[in-house]
């Protein structure tokens, strides 16, 4: 969906802007499993924003480190983890960056993708894999060390992480050890109260859920029973829909 992306350009922008930038060039870790807000972190440096690196970080499931340590683009089975948003194989958004890396060849792309629908596996060219390699790096954070990154921070800041954030954070204090100079930005996903097992094993800590939610399971629960007929819900749909209220206010 590229309203999505556009509206993920957003926070690039104004964390870079926080620490400096446009004077001062910043590099970015991005928890991802679908390649979408890392994408969105690529169109702002093609806008002009000066970032260094764009640092995929995922977790087990990790199709797009293996890519980029050796440009096999391979399907595998899903494993699933304490970062279920970034469990997935097919990073659809990938396209959309390959798509540059092809010089933008739509017959290319579309054979490469014909290719990994028959095959589930792809090789990239190595002209591709330079070019690719020019803007991202690719790492895979394991179950323990997500664990780990969780429990450090909470120890060492009180601050509370969700999976995928410290996924996030891993990554970008290795990138750190790599390049000191340039600070890293890590990008947190998810609210910690969606993975509550995931942080009280990590921390000890429940999380709480956002104070404007904090009394959600005591509201009183309203929903309203449709018919199986997608015209019906199509219909009410259009009724209750935000632009539908203001209409008729």
């Amino acid at each position: 969906n590229w309203a999505r992306i556009v509206a993920q350009i957003v926070y690039f922008f104004t964390s870079a802007v926080a620490l400096g930038a446009p004077q001062r060039k910043v590099s970015f870790s991005v928890p991802t499993g679908n390649f979408g807000d890392v994408l969105a972190g690529y169109v702002a440096k093609r806008m002009g924003l000066p970032i260094g690196r764009l640092h995929i970080a995922t977790n087990a499931n990790d199709i797009l480190a293996r890519c980029f340590a050796n440009g096999d683009y391979e399907i595998r089975g899903v494993t699933a983890t304490q970062s279920p948003s970034m469990d997935i194989q097919i990073s659809s958004n990938f396209e959309r960056a390959l798509f540059d890396a092809y010089d933008r060849d739509p017959a290319a792309i579309r054979a490469l993708m014909a290719g990994l629908a028959q095959s589930r596996h792809v090789s990239l060219p190595q002209r591709v894999r330079a070019r690719l390699a020019e803007d991202f790096d690719a790492s895979a954070v394991s179950e323990t060390a997500t664990q780990a990154e969780m429990a450090r921070v909470f120890r060492e800041t009180g601050y509370v992480l969700d999976p995928h954030g410290a996924v996030g954070v891993h990554a970008a204090r290795a990138a750190l050890k790599r390049d000191a100079a340039t600070p890293v930005i890590a990008l947190a996903t998810a609210h910690p109260a969606k993975f509550p097992d995931a942080v009280k094993r990590a921390t000890g800590h429940e999380p709480s859920l956002p104070p404007h939610l904090g009394d959600l399971m005591q509201r009183h629960e309203k929903f309203s029973l449709l018919a199986n007929d997608a015209g019906e819900v199509e219909r009410f749909v259009r009724r209750h829909a935000r632009h539908a209220r203001k209409a008729h206010a």
